[in-house]
């Protein structure tokens, strides 16, 4: 493509938006473009870098077994409102009427859909296992949009649906897909962690996530140094260290006024955060309950909703705060709170804590587990740092920031029970079909990958994803250097190499600041000082040092940049 010809409208200035890397990138080097409030155009170079981006996931979704279909964005609200997720989804989906008043919205994920296609089309276990597959936009009303491409309201997804006779059967479908996102995200040159998960609201019992790792990340994951243990730290256990017994001491109560926080207190008290007890109430299907961890710690709340048995728990209000302890808030403690409690396996170990008293103004010294104040033991603290490995005896645990970059479920019969979708098994039972769900963010990983391959000077397209493989220059008006830039042109995309020529009549720094940003890994000049020599001169934007220049004969050119496009 020539420059001349293409839509490449480059720009000096990032938007005012723009909050991270990939989005001042992406912008400037007139990749994408802004509609509205996380919607976006794609324009040429864009394009081409997502259908490079799909292309990979088909192939490797094909070469693990999964058929492609495609399935309507504007759905009929009765499927959503047969698993109740017509009222659950709440603002965040886009709901609209026909002109004869029904209800409808657009898609934001299709497990109801794909579910009503598998309870019409499948009918014995001779029929399974299947996997089903789309590429296809998603609609989802996000609160706050940023960050670009990385969280819009329109944006294109893989989503895949896996049904399977048995649970040990799901397990095989889940293991395919596993190995199938491996080799995705190996061919567009991610670092990446696999990284336990929460399901969500997507339910299921099994799920990971793919975890791109960059700092400007938004989710939080730990890592143990020793062995393969990844997690969210939304779902992250830290192992159970034993404790010397304490000699107790006698229950004290003493006078804080004013003295809520944990720092506020350890000053105070001259003690040590570790010696604290932080007790938080949180509101949990309409009841309050008490929630203690270490105070140097900090409390998981998904693990406290799986520990009360819901989706998701509340931090209480100072009403209710004050009602649940007769105390305000900064004073809460599990000694005498007459509620239900749950306490952290860490918090159980402090020997003689300090806690708050439920009462205005004052704490108790002394607290003993045992003695002083019950509760059921469970884990409930945020993974950090340093922590020891649940997994295997010697590790410790290190956070990284991460974009989730796809996320695997076994689903189980979650909405084949609810929407009927049965199968016959070898005996003529109906039996309700196992389902799994993949799910990939396309357009966002268009986004992620920048964030990972940059620099200060622009981006840094791994060979996978690049808008073309190689970004040609001349400089200068010299008829020789013309004839052979358009020989070189013609010559590479005959062998098939995607060569995007600036043919401008531009000054060479303009050329050479806007292939840098626009970040193709092969950049050739040909220039009248090189050309004099029988050579040419090629940078590679992906080299540590990308500054760095190699001279190569003009006669073997095509040959050389032929085997460094194949070779990435």
């Amino acid at each position: 493509m020539r420059f001349t010809r293409a839509l490449v409208p480059t720009v000096k200035e990032a938007p005012a938006d723009a909050t991270n890397v990939s989005h001042v990138l992406l912008t400037r080097a007139g990749f994408i473009r802004r509609v509205g409030a996380g919607i976006y155009d794609f324009l040429p170079l864009g394009l081409r870098v997502l259908r490079k981006v799909e292309r990979i996931i088909r192939e490797e979704m094909d070469r693990a077994g999964a058929l492609e279909v495609l399935l309507p964005a504007l759905l009929p609200a009765d499927y959503f409102k047969e698993t109740g997720r017509w009222d659950r989804f709440g603002d965040t989906l886009f709901r609209l009427q026909d002109r004869k008043s029904g209800d409808y919205h657009l898609g934001p994920t299709h497990e109801e859909i794909i579910t009503d296609l598998a309870r019409r089309e499948i009918r014995s276990y001779r029929d399974l296992p299947k996997n089903l597959y789309q590429i296809q936009t998603k609609f989802r009303d996000e609160p706050r949009p940023r960050g670009g491409l990385l969280r819009c309201r329109e944006f294109l997804m893989k989503d895949a649906y896996s049904f399977d006779v048995s649970e040990q059967a799901a397990m095989k479908s889940y293991e395919t897909m596993r190995d199938a996102y491996i080799r995705i995200f190996d061919r567009m040159g991610l670092r990446y962690r696999m990284v336990q998960a929460d399901s969500g609201a997507m339910g299921g019992s099994l799920s990971a996530e793919f975890q791109v790792l960059v700092d400007s990340g938004e989710d939080a994951i730990v890592a143990c140094n020793a062995c393969t243990y990844a997690a969210n730290v939304e779902v992250a256990l830290v192992k159970r260290l034993d404790a010397p017994e304490p000699a107790p001491s006698p229950l004290a109560k003493l006078a804080t006024p004013g003295k809520k926080t944990i720092e506020e207190v350890t000053a105070f008290l001259q003690v040590a955060p570790a010696r604290m007890l932080k007790s938080l109430l949180y509101v949990a299907a309409g009841s309050v309950v008490m929630v203690v961890v270490r105070g140097d710690h900090d409390v998981n709340e998904v693990l406290v909703a799986r520990a009360v048995g819901v989706s998701e728990v509340f931090l209480a209000t100072e009403a209710d705060v004050r009602k649940a302890t007769g105390a305000e808030v900064g004073f809460a403690g599990p000694v005498g709170f007459s509620g239900r409690v749950l306490v952290d396996h860490a918090a159980t170990r402090v020997e003689n804590a300090v806690t708050g008293a439920n009462e205005t103004d004052a704490h108790y010294t002394g607290v003993t587990w045992g003695r002083d104040y019950q509760g059921d033991v469970v884990d409930l603290r945020l993974a950090k740092t340093g922590d020891a490995c649940p997994q295997c005896a010697s590790g410790t645990l290190a956070s990284y920031r991460g974009i989730e970059a796809g996320h695997i479920f076994v689903l189980g019969t979650h909405y084949s029970a609810i929407m009927g979708a049965e199968y016959l098994d070898e005996a003529q039972k109906k039996k309700p079909l196992v389902m799994g769900c993949y799910g990939i963010g396309v357009s966002r990983l268009v986004a992620t990958a920048l964030e990972q391959h940059h620099d200060a000077d622009g981006i840094r397209w791994p060979m996978s994803l690049a808008p073309y493989q190689v970004h040609l220059v001349n400089v200068g008006k010299d008829q020789a250097v013309q004839a052979a830039t358009e020989e070189l042109y013609s010559a590479l995309e005959a062998r098939g190499i995607e060569v995007l020529w600036d043919d401008r009549d531009e000054r060479p720094g303009v050329k050479f600041k806007d292939a840098d940003l626009i970040g193709i890994p092969l950049r050739v000049t040909v220039g009248g000082k090189s050309l004099a020599q029988g050579k040419i001169e090629l940078k590679a934007r992906t080299e540590a040092d990308p500054k760095k220049a190699t001279l190569i004969a003009r006669a073997e050119a095509v040959e050389f940049l032929e085997r460094a496009v194949r070779e990435g």
